[in-house]
């Protein structure tokens, strides 16, 4: 299915990650621009008039906008006759939402980066306070996670790769950047492995990207 699509895209964003893999494991083609957010262009008005409240991404599909990574990920899933990144049946498509949302409601918000700024301005800890933040918030996020997985299929719910898999790598990309150790989650490392195997993960990776321009 052809479709206009219009991404607009931070690097490092989380949330900019999962929809990247996402239109990749479609075969989805989007024109991309970047958002910088260390020079705060997501606060500018022509930003904030595509998503009032200042996140990335945004999404522009045959002219209607869409925000919210996930909600995006589902619409792409839905307009995409044979995606599969939500299963068909009922339990299956529970499972992947609770997996997704261990993460995109749970860790994620705790770790966002304007969040863990306010900590270590109210707390004046500076970076350390940050370091500290992050590795406890996504260490304890992720072995949550470790146990909500299985044993069945490579990936996070059976043989191909889900809506999960999307929020799972960034995490994971955001769990290495601030050295949490992964050693103990075997199963989230099998996960990882079968997903970095695939070319669509591999080029939504932050270092395929690349930064924006200053």
């Amino acid at each position: 299915m052809a479709k206009d699509i219009v991404f607009y895209d931070y690097w490092r964003s989380s949330a900019s990650y999962r929809v990247r893999i996402a239109l990749n494991l479609l075969g989805l083609e989007a024109d991309y621009r970047p958002v910088n957010l260390l020079t705060r262009a997501h606060l500018e008005d022509d930003y904030l008039k595509l998503n009032p409240q200042g996140l990335l991404p945004a999404v522009i599909i045959d002219g209607k906008t869409l925000t919210q990574s996930l909600a995006i990920i589902e619409y792409l899933d839905a307009i995409v006759p044979e995606s599969d990144l939500l299963p068909d049946d009922i339990d299956g498509q529970y499972r992947v939402r609770q997996l997704s949302y261990a993460i995109a409601m749970e860790i994620h918000p705790v770790c966002n980066l304007s969040v863990v700024k306010h900590v270590s301005d109210l707390t004046g800890g500076g970076d350390e306070t940050k370091v500290a933040w992050m590795r406890h918030f996504i260490g304890k996020g992720l072995a949550a996670f470790e146990d909500l997985l299985d044993e069945n299929g490579p990936f996070c719910h059976g043989n191909s790769p889900t809506m999960a898999d999307c929020c799972l790598i960034p995490q994971l990309y955001n769990a290495e950047r601030w050295g949490v150790d992964l050693s103990d989650f075997t199963k989230i490392r099998r996960v990882a492995e079968a997903c970095q195997a695939l070319e669509a993960f591999r080029d939504a990776h932050p270092d395929a990207v690349g930064a924006p321009p200053a």
